[in-house]
């Protein structure tokens, strides 16, 4: 097959290379120029993603067998292709939580106006339940003057990797597709069978492979839902530690006894929930259900953790004016390189708006890199009043007092530190405990 794969992101990327190594040509579109190049030359356009920099340096046209390039022209890639896969990213407006379409918008005109007959489009940027049906398939329809199941069919199939990690989730992971008929989500099926391949899972109610959800709108649900119920277990996992905090027990002590029963499954209490997903989809899902409380009720409560570290910090020290307060992790979550609705930014805002000298450190990042974002780039063996640990990246597990000298508080926000180390210094955790 000739499948064009529209933005070569961290996740868009993968998915080509994936593509190209099941023996199809592949053909990468992305409005950055610098990755376009980047691919094209076989180099890895940004780092932390397993196996990609081999795979891409086979693949390419500049090193390896060509089986994928990458171009910034959609009129180079979408004529003649048999599929087409968009990840585009798609943002929510921190204010009034609505998602902002206009990159995928934009992309959508770009390939209906080169589009084909005989075209599978497969969206897999998680959606609100209806937008594929209700948004794409009409202006689809209306710039290309093609019909949807007619000379062309239209799918949605949630990516469900976590970066990082994307080629072995791919195979771990079930594939959902939704076509808007029958016909189209049996053609979807069949694209995703020739370019994946599963590991057995006896786990699950039925063999790991491509699934058949029925209905595009089902395929948009079960990505929102199984992402907004993170983000709801572990609002629920924050409120039990918070009243740990205020009654005085270890909240990892009850979760580990609550967890031993096959009915429980609660998650583990943190100062920040980011990433591009768990933060983001709740809000999509609320775009169409405003009535599920529950569920606004878990994200507003996610979103006040960073804060509320910062309040523990004042009731221990009192003013925070002048201290030199170093927030440890940049990225949203250890071992990665991203800083997406990372914990970074709300809590350095508190701890500024507190009075604090703020600096940032980040084992992945340089210190350019931490002024690009208008933080001060802080180095372990520098003086500090109080440290927060945002990201557990391995580097901070063995984390003492002597990496931070002078340090009067220490509020571990992801509980990775060895508590045996901190004697003497005090040492926060959310939840109680160790």
């Amino acid at each position: 097959m000739r499948i064009a794969v529209v933005a070569l992101g961290k996740i868009g990327l993968p998915l080509a290379v994936q593509y190209a190594e099941k023996g199809h040509e592949v053909i990468g579109v992305d409005v950055n120029p610098v990755t376009v190049e980047a691919v094209n030359a076989g180099r890895e356009p940004f780092p932390g993603e397993a196996h990609l920099a081999d795979k891409l340096a086979a693949l390419n046209p500049a090193t390896g067998s060509g089986a994928l390039r990458a171009t910034t022209d959609y009129a180079e890639a979408v004529p003649g292709a048999d599929a087409i896969v968009l990840v585009v990213p798609l943002f929510v407006d921190d204010a009034t939580w609505e998602p902002d379409f206009t990159l995928m918008d934009a992309a959508t005109r770009s390939l209906a106006e080169h589009l084909t007959p005989g075209t599978l489009i497969s969206y897999e940027t998680t959606l609100p339940v209806g937008t594929t049906r209700g948004r794409w398939k009409p202006l689809i329809e209306e710039i290309s003057g093609l019909v949807e199941g007619a000379d062309f069919h239209l799918v949605f199939s949630p990516e469900r990797v976590l970066t990082g990690r994307v080629f072995a989730d791919l195979r771990r992971y079930p594939k959902l597709v939704g076509g808007l008929d029958d016909a189209g989500t049996a053609a979807g099926i069949a694209f995703y069978e020739a370019v994946l391949d599963f590991d057995p899972r006896p786990d699950l109610p039925r063999p790991n492979g491509v699934w058949d959800m029925g209905t595009a709108e089902a395929a948009e649900m079960a990505k929102l839902a199984e992402t907004t119920y993170r983000d709801v277990n572990i609002g629920l996992a924050n409120q039990f530690a918070v009243y740990a905090d205020r009654a005085g027990f270890d909240i990892e002590r009850v979760i580990d006894a609550c967890n031993s029963q096959p009915y429980s499954h609660i998650h583990r209490p943190g100062i920040a929930v980011g990433g591009h997903c768990i933060p983001v989809y709740p809000r999509l899902y609320l775009s169409t259900d405003p009535d599920a409380s529950v569920v606004r009720t878990a994200r507003q409560f996610n979103a006040t953790m960073p804060a509320y570290v910062v309040g523990r910090a004042k009731e221990l020290l009192g003013d925070l004016a002048g201290l030199r307060a170093v927030v440890l992790g940049a990225s949203y979550r250890g071992g990665v390189k991203e800083t997406a609705f990372s914990g970074v930014f709300p809590t350095v805002a508190a701890l500024g708006e507190a009075g604090a000298e703020v600096l940032v450190h980040d084992p992945m990042y340089t210190d350019d890199e931490l002024a690009s974002f208008g933080w001060t780039p802080y180095h372990l063996g520098d003086r500090a009043d109080i440290a927060i640990v945002q990201a557990d990246h391995p580097e901070y597990h063995d984390l003492a007092p002597a990496d931070l000298p002078g340090i009067r508080l220490l509020l571990d926000g992801r509980r990775i530190t060895d508590a045996g180390k901190w004697a003497g210094v005090p040492r926060l955790t959310i939840g109680g405990g160790e």
